[in-house]
Order: C-alpha cells, then structure tokens, then sequence
C-alpha cells in the first residue's frame, strides 16, 4: 500500500473526560462538564503529532475529510490539499456524524482512513466500516482498550510515514473493545468485544489490548504494598503523594488504612487521604497550595502500568497532564508493578504517552520499578513512539 488518499476523521471531544477525571468522555452532557470546568481538547494537537510526519509528501497526498474540526481545519492547517466530502449535521460532532463521515471518505476513494479518537470512536469505525477496509487509530481518548490504536500519535505518525514511503506494512485484524463509562466511573471495569477492524501494523507501533479486572496476584501485590508503605515511612511526612489508578496502587491506599479510589487519583499527605478521585485542575491546585509554604516541599506520583500494554502514562490517568508532570519531575515518579505484569510486556518497555511529545522524550530511559518487598528493577519506559526499548538491555535487578 502507498497511501495517494489518505481520510481523516477527528472526533473534537475524544479524551477531554480524562483530565476533568470523569474516566470517559461519552455523552453531550460529560463533554459539557469538562469544558465547563476549563478543559481544553487536545484531540486536534495529537492528531497534528501524527500528520506532521506526512508533511514532507504534501504534494503527493490529498486529506479527504469533513468540514471544520473533524478534519478539514487541521489538514488546512497543516498545508495539505484537501477534499471535503461532507460535514457533522448540527454544531457539536456526534457518533453519528463519525460513522457518516467514515462512509463518505471510503466512497470517495480513501486508500486508508486515520481517525483520532478512543474506543466509542473505534466502535464507529466498525459500524460504518466492518472489518475490511484499512484504518490506523490515533490514541486520543481516555479508556483505549482496543488494539487499533498506535501506541502514541507520534507512533502513529511513523507508521503512515512508512506507508506513504512506499514500505512493507502488514495488514492484521485487530480487536475493537470498549466498556460501559457508567459502571466505570462506579469503579467496575468490565469491557466487551465490538468486532475488528483492518490495521496496518509495523514493529511495536500499535498498542495490545489493554487486560481487564483486577490483580489476582495477591500476595505479591501486598509485598509491593508492604515496600511502598515503609518506603513513605521513611520519607517527610509532609510529602504530598499523588496515587494513580489501579489495583495496585490502591493496595498501597488500603495498606495505609485509607479508601482509595480504584479508577481515579488520591491524595495522601501526613498520614491522611486529603483529597479522593481529583482531576487535574485539582491535583495542580493542591501542589501549588502545598509548595506556598515552602518551594522545597516535597510531591511523589505513584503509578502502575496498563497490564497488556505497558502505558504508564497517557491510558486511564489523563488527570496527570504534562504541567503536572513537569512540576513533579520523573525523579519523583515511584512505579509499581507485579513481575507477572512485567513479564506479559514480552521485552516491550513500558509507555509514556503524556500529550507532550518533548516531555516523552525526555522521560524516556530506565526507571526503577518496584515488583515485591525490598524487590525492585531497571526496567525501560519509552516515550520516542517506537515501543522500542531505549537500549538493548534487558530489565535489570535494582534491589533485593
């Protein structure tokens, strides 16, 4: 395949319940509550990351899209020529204008359709495309089950670098799975299998499909909880800890004697949850407030990885933006994960996918992660959008 067409469908909304932490944004009304509380959409920014790899071949490729932000708007933006087959009904963009749109590109000639959004727009993609047409997704939601996904827009801008080039692309069906955000935002994780779509796949550019429900391994997930725990003894007690999501994270919560919040972020600070499922205005509020009394006080993320898929960052915990990220620094940044979870990446580093591509970079390398009590390794996290490790090295003991 050398794409000459190349369609790109832009759901607007995609993602901006991550950092309101609302934990999808499904619904006119969820999409109204992040805006209302001063989230911007960063879906256009990461489907730009993607097609400035194609900027180079301008003159040899035409974007076919919808009008304003679903596409056209940023394919302009970008310099390329663009062929405009239709546009949402009214105002705000709906499913169903995506699966419209996703219609009217294959009808006009599309060789592939790259369309930024998470899982709800993968299922349009399903049901308006089957599972026989080519389409490359563009991680720009909150939940990002599927494995149609690029592990990073960057990622995914190398793979259609690739394909424009002219280069040998495998062709592989790749599941479609999402889940129901209401029984999500009550802390019950349970995914369902919407069909497949046809994906272009090179190296570890697209994503696994993420492993649903909790950790069953018991006994090691209380060993990490068990090093965490004394670990923070020994710290300040004034540090404010920021805990991601997860099971494991939240049994370092229950270790502590606090109810923490399965899908969402805590603070803990002085021996107290201060603050249960915050967003991201909240989390940056809380560092500014704890740093007014002096610059110097300390701030630590505690974070676990995706099973399946190895994102650290990026995947579920959105409420941690790259201004958050930034202000804490990777030094502070404590992971924990079981060797289990560690061992079904297959080599594969885990993934930092913030939104700023500078920022992935610069965190790229190996980082110590805590696998047991007083048990912890080197293990590579990469944020280049290659899925490659940042060395040849295998994972290395630490600590034991």
């Amino acid at each position: 395949m050398k794409l000459k067409k190349l369609g790109l469908i832009i759901n607007p909304w995609a993602g901006v319940g991550g950092p309101a932490g609302l934990k999808g944004s499904d619904g006119a009304e969820t999409v109204a509550r992040a805006l209302q509380a001063g989230i911007e959409p960063q879906s256009h920014k990461r489907a730009a990351v993607a097609l400035h790899a194609l900027q180079p071949f301008c003159d040899a490729l035409e974007i076919v899209t919808f009008a304003g932000d679903m596409g056209e708007a940023l394919a302009r933006e970008l310099g390329f020529p663009v062929q405009v087959v239709g546009a949402a009904e009214a105002g705000r963009s709906t499913p169903d204008d995506t699966e419209a749109a996703a219609k009217a590109i294959r009808a006009a000639g599309a060789d592939l359709i790259v369309f930024a959004g998470g899982d709800g727009t993968a299922r349009n993609m399903v049901n308006a495309l089957g599972d026989g047409f080519p389409v490359l997704g563009i991680p720009a939601g909150v939940k990002m089950h599927s494995a149609c996904f690029a592990i990073s827009p960057k990622a995914g801008g190398e793979v259609l670098r690739r394909l424009m080039a002219g280069e040998l692309v495998d062709l592989h069906q790749r599941e479609v799975r999402d889940i129901d955000e209401k029984s999500f935002r009550e802390g019950r994780v349970s995914t369902r299998y919407y069909g497949e779509l046809l994906v272009p796949e090179e190296g570890h550019f697209l994503q696994a499909v993420k492993n649903a429900g909790r950790e069953v391994e018991e006994l090691a997930v209380a060993d990490i909880a068990a090093e965490i725990v004394e670990e923070m003894d020994e710290q300040d007690p004034d540090t404010l800890y920021i805990f991601g999501p997860g099971s494991t994270t939240l049994a370092v919560l229950s270790e502590l004697g606090a109810e923490g919040t399965l899908l969402g972020v805590d603070l803990w600070r002085n021996g107290a949850l201060v603050a249960a499922d915050v967003n991201a205005v909240q989390i940056q509020d809380a560092i500014t407030s704890h740093r007014s009394v002096s610059p110097d006080n300390p701030v630590r993320i505690v974070l676990t990885a995706i099973g399946g898929q190895g994102h650290l960052i990026g995947r579920g915990n959105q409420q941690l933006t790259p201004s958050v990220l930034q202000t804490v620094g990777r030094d502070n940044l404590m992971v924990v994960a079981t060797k289990t979870k560690i061992t079904e990446l297959g080599g594969r580093p885990l993934l930092v996918d913030s939104g700023d591509p500078s920022l992935d970079e610069a965190w790229s390398g190996f980082i110590p992660v805590v696998t047991g009590y007083r048990d912890e390794i080197l293990y590579p996290l990469s944020g280049d959008g290659s899925g490659q490790s940042p060395a040849s090295a295998p994972a290395s003991p630490h600590k034991s």
